[in-house]
C-alpha cells in the first residue's frame, strides 16, 4: 500500500475472515490486497452494468404482462 492508502474498519463473519488469512498465505498477499482486489472488481462490474443501462437506453420498454402475451402469440410459451 502506498502513502495514500486510507484506513478503514471492517468487520467479517468469523468464517470469512478465517478464509482470507487463508487466502493471504496460501498467496502471498495481505488481507488488504485481496479485499482491495474484491472491491475494485465489484465496482468495476457496476461500471459495466451502468454502461450497458446508457447503451440500451432508447430501446423500447415492455411490461412484463406485455411480453408473456407475445412469447404466448408467437407460440414460444
Amino acid at each position: 500500500m502506498g502513502n495514500l492508502a486510507k484506513r478503514a474498519t471492517i468487520y467479517f463473519d468469523p468464517a470469512m475472515h478465517n478464509a482470507l488469512r487463508h487466502k493471504a498465505v496460501e498467496t502471498s498477499r495481505s488481507v488488504s490486497d485481496i479485499v482491495n482486489d474484491a472491491v475494485r472488481l465489484s465496482l468495476s462490474e457496476d461500471a459495466e452494468d451502468l454502461a450497458a443501462f446508457d447503451e440500451r437506453i432508447h430501446e423500447p420498454l415492455i411490461t412484463y404482462e406485455a411480453l408473456l402475451k407475445d412469447l404466448k402469440a408467437s407460440g414460444r410459451i
